[in-house]
């Protein structure tokens, strides 16, 4: 018999040690166009991340400081570059 064990991803604040909830602050551009009195998004370009807060303390974590499968999950789940 074998058994799965769940991976996961850690990430926690060198400040205050929590390492549950983050605050991850993005940028992303949208190109409208405008037909009468509609608007359509004609373009979307994928969110940048700006900074990743710690969401108790706030401290900024540097995300080039992070653990490289962190910081591929991070952007993989937020669908950012």
């Amino acid at each position: 018999m074998t058994t799965k064990e769940e991976t996961r991803v850690a990430l926690t604040c060198p400040n205050c040690g929590n390492d549950q909830n983050f605050l991850v602050k993005t940028l992303q551009m949208h190109v409208v166009h405008l037909d009468d009195s509609r608007v359509e998004v004609s373009e979307e370009g994928r969110p940048q991340v700006l900074e990743v807060l710690c969401d108790e303390c706030e401290k900024e974590l540097s995300i080039d400081e992070m653990d490289d499968a962190i910081r591929k999950e991070l952007l993989l789940t937020l669908g950012a570059r």
